[in-house]
């Protein structure tokens, strides 16, 4: 949340210089008298220079309190986007329900249903719609007129809860001083109303009405949302998740908590092979190359020409991609898809298990499962049963050394390899992933990570060993996980250790005690080869049976130390069976997970398409979305995400910004002023002279 309070650089050393300083304190809201200005000399120059006056420092501390008064920004908190791009996309410009609450609240009275409808499109997706009215409007001007008029009340409605100064730096720079204005008089104020008249009339006459209509409903889809969090997994199944990462550069304030799919791209990005393979398989078995291939160049020629070669009278049935009946593929891609699916697949298989032998520490030598097939029975062993395998056609395995690749399948990666490697852009979005996220994340009485906490279970943290000799558990395992996920990506880290790390990426993805993982194994080739359904359970950990139990909730957020009366945790990865009566709210409140998901793919499963948890002044909202058409039909029709909004939790009084983190760093901001005031004041400092006064 980033509200515009002037420049205050310095505190960034303050912070720092602070930190070994004593200092006495006198309660948070009451006015020290008693400061030792000798210890705090240093930070107190530092302060000088931005507010060399007596008046200077007033004034911030004037301009300080009032934005602790102002009301709390909305968060909005997403999870498992998984590459769709376009309902992701509207859920941004719709904010989740919200632009058509406030068109409602302010012209229901006066507007149609279809009026209101169509005025939101218009907000959505201005330049698009703006070309449909073009052809059904005969009086444009008219129209231009009445939609501006309506568009500057929504603006200065959802502009009202922020400061002149954020708002102004939200606004366009070519119609930066004409919404300004705009916002700030009424129509119908005395003496007004031909001034603000003449400024409409003058946008239409001058033949600059499209772009300002586009500017300022860009404007509020800006302002209605005040900060976007993230519960990972941006990545895989949809066919757009570079297009989401495009979308998140340009966005205003957002971060990220990793997901296990995030991560998997992380390590594929570092140079993990069988990080590779699982991006190139997952992709494949959803028919999905547009992120691989128009996103960042990921050739896969060689993997079609090898898989043509190797698996050419192959009919690969168990890899046929899972597309929806709409999808339109011919038989002869839908087999290519396949035999590239099965070659990715079984070079994944064979990578695995050379790196499991590399690290005994992950105790995963039962996923080793090409050693427990009998390639002349076609069977395989899994849990000490046997079971007839499927299919078991596999021309590049040796019986003798199932985990041995070929000479052509050592090409076929080292040239993939190289792809992942240099493509610029996937680095790019990557780096952008690790500067905006993190394994966890407190903000505002919330605690956000995607997954789990691994626990055993008695509810207790489980110590998990990460390295040789290094074990953690709760929050400091969450902590440890991160760092060593950077260091995956410096130059300057200890080669071993940042080897290391690369290789850990492996684990995280379906290793048992990875928080973005805790199963007990990732039953991928038991569903490719065996029909037994019990094989292909994937046994959750204990985090997934306690998050129903209000204490284990309050240990988990006690461990993190989130305090606060309405604290909460947030995650999603798990899909919410909303079809079976599953609900989103756990352990009494304290716990809700948010995956409905948006993916395709989980739809039919879960009965819905994702949830968006809206945290505003006055409380928790949990949105429920219908599955989502496409962006041309709302342009054409109207039409928008359906949505069911639940109330979770209403605070008894409206929340300002400083019952929020924000107001907490704006309080030793403030009271550190008042010490400048009095070291001003009683001569330990000498006043400077006055700086240009602050834009308000």
């Amino acid at each position: 949340m980033q509200y515009e309070v002037g420049k205050r650089n310095a505190h960034l050393v303050l912070d720092r210089i602070k930190l070994n300083q004593p200092k006495a304190i006198i309660g948070m809201e009451s006015k020290k008298t008693n400061y030792n200005l000798q210890a705090d000399r240093r930070y107190l120059e530092v302060l000088a220079r931005q507010f060399p006056t007596i008046a200077d420092a007033s004034t911030e501390i004037i301009n300080l309190q009032a934005i602790m008064n102002l009301p709390k920004g909305t968060e909005h908190f997403l999870a498992d986007i998984h590459g769709e791009n376009e309902a992701f996309q509207h859920v941004l410009k719709n904010a989740s329900g919200n632009v058509l609450r406030k068109v409602n609240d302010l012209f229901a009275d006066t507007l149609s249903e279809l009026e209101i409808r169509n005025l939101c499109t218009l907000i959505y997706y201005p330049e698009q719609k703006l070309r449909l009215v073009k052809r059904e409007k005969a009086n444009l001007d008219n129209w231009y007129r009445v939609t501006i008029h309506r568009l500057v009340v929504i603006c200065r409605d959802v502009s009202s809860k922020y400061t002149r100064s954020k708002v102004r730096k939200s606004l366009p720079t070519d119609f930066s001083y004409i919404i300004q204005e705009l916002l700030h008089e009424h129509a119908d104020a005395k003496n007004k109303s031909d001034y603000v008249g003449s400024i409409i009339s003058t946008i239409i006459e001058i033949g600059r009405a499209d772009q300002f209509i586009i500017a300022i409903s860009n404007v509020i889809q800006r302002l209605v949302i005040d900060q976007l969090h993230i519960l990972g997994d941006v990545y895989d199944r949809g066919p757009g998740a570079h297009i989401v990462m495009d979308i998140l550069a340009g966005y205003h304030d957002w971060d990220i908590t990793w997901g296990n799919h995030d991560v998997l791209w992380m390590g594929a990005c570092a140079g993990n092979d069988v990080c590779i393979c699982n991006v190139v398989r997952i992709a494949l078995r959803y028919d999905n190359m547009l992120t691989l291939e128009d996103g960042y160049g990921i050739n896969l020629v060689n993997l079609a020409t090898f898989a043509m070669d190797v698996y050419g009278d192959d009919p690969c049935q168990e890899f046929l991609p899972k597309v929806s009946k709409d999808v339109a593929i011919d038989d002869k891609s839908r087999l290519l898809i396949a035999r590239m699916h099965k070659a990715i697949s079984v070079i994944q298989f064979k990578l695995e298990a050379a790196l499991i032998d590399k690290h005994p520490l992950w105790r995963m030598d039962n996923r080793k499962l090409l050693e427990a097939v009998d390639f002349k029975t076609g069977t395989c062993k899994v849990d000490g049963k046997t079971y007839k395998m499927l299919s078991c056609h596999f021309p590049t395995i040796d019986p003798d050394h199932p985990n041995k690749l070929t000479s052509e399948e050592v090409s076929l990666m080292a040239k993939l390899h190289h792809s992942f490697v240099i493509s610029e852009k996937l680095r790019s979005h990557i780096n952008l992933i690790l500067r905006r996220g993190c394994m966890f994340k407190k903000v505002n009485g919330n605690l956000l990570y995607h997954a789990s906490i691994p626990l055993n279970a008695d509810g207790s943290f489980k110590l998990v060993e990460i390295l040789p000799g290094r074990s953690y558990k709760g929050r400091e395992l969450l902590y440890q996980i991160g760092m060593m996920i950077r260091s995956a990506f410096q130059q300057e880290c200890d080669p071993k250790l940042r080897q290391e790390a690369i290789d850990y990426f492996c684990y995280l993805w379906c290793g048992a005690d990875s928080p973005l993982f805790d199963k007990a194994k990732m039953a991928t080739f038991e569903r490719y080869f065996l029909a037994e359904k019990e094989t292909h359970k994937e046994n959750k950990g204990h985090y997934y049976v306690l998050r129903d139990d209000e204490a284990t909730a309050d240990r988990i957020l006690n461990e993190f130390e989130v305090d606060g009366e309405n604290r909460h945790i947030i995650n999603g990865h798990v899909p919410v069976h909303v079809s079976k009566g599953e609900s989103p709210i756990k352990a009494g409140g304290k716990l809700m997970v948010i995956d409905g998901g948006f993916s395709q793919a989980y739809h039919k499963e879960t009965g819905i398409a994702g949830y968006t948890l809206v945290y505003h002044s006055r409380g928790f909202q949990l949105v429920q979305h219908e599955p989502f058409t496409s962006t041309e039909d709302a342009i054409k029709r109207g039409t928008d995400i359906r949505s069911t909004t639940q109330i979770v939790e209403m605070n008894y009084r409206s929340l300002r910004v400083a019952d929020t983190d924000k107001g907490k760093e704006l309080r030793r901001q403030i009271d550190d002023l008042q010490e400048l005031l009095y070291a001003y004041r009683h001569g330990f400092l000498t006043e400077g002279n006055k700086r240009n006064p602050p834009k308000l």
